[in-house]
């Protein structure tokens, strides 16, 4: 996964004589749904050749036949957005298969392009995770339906519990005796009175857990997470959400039951009914957003024919639509000119319109190659209500 670390890593490289050759490549089948890969593809490593001189070409052809060959050959990978960065002249090579779409760009200059992985780390929300019980704590990412483990907290000498308490048991032989010698007030086979034994155990778990908060704490600052769970039994959640600082604890956006010895393939399943209510959450206050500054005459501009019209006037920040809307409007087949209303000629060159039934999706390819950021919405009544699709304005 892409974080902040590997962005500067890769921000830092110097090309040492040698080229680098960035590709971003929108491979999102919803925006993409004749299949041209193939074509966008080849006619951008056509255009970029063409603008190399012959030494230039000679020193990065070995990247940018890497690159095809990897393009032809893993399409069954392919998620949304596909980076593949690579310079043979300093031995990198370097993968990035995106849950967002990102606009077709092939790159090549003195260091890696990374602005496009820049924007992707700022625009879209990261979750983090942490899993907390008696020793032991655990934090994951979560991005763009994706997860991965970054670090691991131990606190080592922390004794067990009761017999009768869930959290951090004793084990069945060593309670069993505990309990058997502990009376109201009397002693344990540690020695301590049960409430002065009680009030030990409470102390250390309360460090740990203050450690592992500490842990999230740093973590959060660092990587601009934007939204985070808590996992583990219920005493252990319950302890570590009243520990948070209110700064955190606001970002709390659930809980769930997790062992510690969770995968992190189990950990993503048993999170991901929070993240996607989140995420509904969010869709619903941005269709909201965009309807309410639509009619009031704001920035911001709704159904076919407005948005088209925004995206010929390059105004577009964030293009809002429908999953599987299907529109249909009219394109140049000399210049690409989108319409959404029958025009005849094309109004920019004077070429021959025809009729498409995918103008949502040359919408979406527009909008990404001019930069904006794009956003898929399921099912939402009002939006459709409003054509399906909307766009916030850059002015």
């Amino acid at each position: 996964m892409l974080d902040r670390a590997e962005l500067k890593e890769l921000a830092s490289m110097d090309g040492k004589g040698s080229y680098y050759v960035s590709l971003y490549f929108n491979v999102d089948p919803i925006l993409n749904k004749r299949g041209d890969y193939d074509i966008h593809f080849k006619n951008m490593v056509k255009s970029k050749i063409e603008s190399l001189d012959k030494e230039q070409y000679k020193r990065v052809k070995a990247d940018i036949d890497k690159i095809t060959d990897y393009v032809f050959s893993n399409r069954r990978m392919f998620k949304k957005g596909l980076v593949l960065i690579s310079s043979a002249g300093n031995s990198v090579w370097k993968v990035y298969h995106l849950g967002v779409p990102v606009r077709n760009e092939l790159v090549i200059g003195k260091t890696p392009y990374t602005e496009p992985l820049a924007d992707v780390l700022d625009n879209y929300e990261k979750f983090a995770v942490l899993l907390v019980e008696k020793e032991d704590a655990r934090i994951f990412v979560i991005h763009l339906g994706e997860i991965v483990e970054y670090s691991e907290i131990h606190t080592s000498g922390v004794p067990g519990k009761h017999k009768q308490d869930v959290w951090f048991a004793l084990s069945k032989t060593a309670a069993t005796k505990h309990m058997a010698n502990a009376g109201k007030g009397g002693l344990g086979v540690t020695g301590l009175r049960t409430d002065h034994y009680q009030r030990h155990i409470d102390t250390h778990v309360r460090m740990h857990v203050e450690d592992a908060i500490k842990g999230l704490d740093s973590f959060v600052e660092g990587e601009r997470i934007g939204r985070i769970i808590i996992g583990g039994s219920d005493e252990a959640v319950s302890m570590t959400k009243g520990l948070l600082h209110k700064t955190i604890l606001d970002k709390v956006a659930g809980d769930v039951k997790a062992e510690m010895f969770a995968t992190p393939d189990e950990v993503l399943k048993i999170t991901m009914p929070i993240v996607e209510a989140y995420e509904r959450k969010q869709e619903e206050e941005t269709v909201g957003k965009l309807i309410t500054l639509a009619l009031s005459g704001g920035a911001a501009v709704l159904g076919p024919a407005d948005v088209i019209a925004a995206l010929r006037e390059k105004r577009v920040m964030s293009l809002v639509i429908l999953k599987d809307l299907h529109a249909e409007g009219f394109v140049c087949g000399n210049c690409g000119l989108l319409s959404a209303r029958k025009v005849e000629p094309c109004p920019a060159c004077g070429g021959k319109m025809e009729h498409v039934d995918y103008l949502a999706d040359s919408a979406g390819e527009l909008a990404i190659r001019q930069g904006a950021i794009i956003e898929v919405v399921n099912d939402n009544k009002q939006l459709a209500e409003h054509g399906g699709i909307g766009a916030f304005l850059r002015f």
